[in-house]
């Protein structure tokens, strides 16, 4: 029996793209599928969808279990439900996996038409405004116009704010949450050090392992390792592992600290069941992000045509994507007087804060998911 608060059994889709894509590098993808899932329903006149847009590793599989023996529901479940702060009785909430992704939509190891091969090396490289001009194909695909709102979380908030400037018309309220308007020096550094595990992982043979039967799985490993201590503050390292001892002391390279088993137990699960080469495009899409190139790096004009509300939100011990850079999201909207709302929530966790059940956290959300109208019955 599920609780009155949990969305219950869900199931994957699949929508098929038959006309090519063309994609910021100048390449084109002659057909696709996006795998997506939907909590909620959709209202008569369709204005409470709600995209979701996720993060580096995350999918489509954003609420809900497939059997009620899964251990785990979807990676934002503690968000999206009935009268959770994202409420599926009044928003229909829409999650897919990104193209390029490697949990169904067409991706480096899927199946290349043109050779009846896995596409492996020869997948193009994406950007953030790719991935959002194939979400709004599966917007015209649901025959949903205008999004009630647009979520998304680190690499899913600049989805969104990317959505408010490429398709203005079609987004009413954003929630930028974790995010950046693009990333640091340092921010790039540490994904250019994780891309190098991976293509110098012998495994590797130029992305096309799939041909060898295997997996770069060192590489893999050593990136997971690595991105994972970026997205945990010291303090949230500290009170959970500190200084504490596996056992006894070996003198030796084995593990030796909770903490380094811990790392080692996040690299092995990681590199089972994530792609090395969607890892890849997925760390240049997050390089190459930036809205403000165009504009000679000023945001402000970047951002002078958005027209949606906006809610920015960012976590005090986020160290990765500071506060200090959603501030200067919210400084161009003001600069173009647009309508933002900013929190700056005070929480423990570092860049995963936003992925937690943390009550302040949540109720921001909660207020403000309340008054977007939705143009349908449901109570608020």
């Amino acid at each position: 029996m599920q609780e009155n608060n949990s969305i219950g059994i869900v199931a994957p889709q699949i929508a098929h793209f038959s006309a090519p894509l063309k994609l910021k590098s100048g390449e084109s993808l002659p057909q696709f599928d996006l795998v997506y899932e939907t909590y909620g329903t959709l209202n008569a006149d369709k204005s409470n969808a709600v995209i979701i847009c996720h993060a580096l590793s995350g999918n489509h599989h954003v609420a809900g279990k497939y059997q009620e023996s899964d251990k785990y529901p979807g990676w934002w479940d503690n968000l999206i439900g009935p009268n959770k702060p994202l409420d599926t009785n009044r928003f229909f909430v829409i999650g897919l996996n990104n193209l390029g992704g490697c949990h169904g939509s067409s991706g480096p190891a899927s199946i290349n038409p043109a050779t009846n091969k896995p596409w492996g090396s020869t997948f193009p490289i994406l950007t953030v405004e790719d991935w959002v001009d194939s979400q709004a194909r599966l917007l015209d695909y649901l025959g949903i116009t205008q999004l009630a709102a647009v979520i998304g979380g680190s690499l899913g908030g600049m989805q969104a704010l990317q959505w408010t400037i490429a398709y203005p018309e079609r987004v009413r309220y954003a929630l930028i949450i974790a995010a950046a308007p693009n990333l640091t020096a340092q921010n790039m550094a540490f994904n250019e050090v994780a891309r190098q595990a991976i293509i110098t992982d012998p495994e590797f043979h130029g992305g096309d392992y799939y041909a060898h039967g295997v997996v770069p799985r060192r590489g893999l490993r050593i990136a997971r390792m690595l991105g994972h201590i970026t997205y945990l503050s010291d303090d949230a390292m500290g009170e959970k592992f500190g200084r504490k001892l596996k056992d006894t002391i070996k003198y030796s390279f084995d593990v030796e600290f909770e903490m380094e088993s811990y790392l080692r137990d996040q690299g092995d699960k990681f590199a089972g069941e994530f792609d090395a080469n969607t890892y890849l495009r997925m760390t240049r899409a997050l390089d190459y992000s930036d809205p403000a190139l165009p504009f000679n790096g000023d945001l402000s004009a970047a951002l002078k045509n958005v027209t949606a509300q906006f809610l920015v939100l960012s976590f005090t011990s986020d160290w990765r994507f500071s506060p200090a850079r959603s501030r200067e999201i919210v400084k161009a909207l003001l600069d173009n007087e647009r309508t933002v709302s900013y929190a700056e929530v005070t929480a423990a966790h570092g860049h995963d804060a936003f992925l937690m059940p943390d009550a302040h956290y949540h109720a921001i959300l909660r207020t403000y998911l309340s008054n977007i109208e939705t143009g349908c019955n449901h109570a608020k």
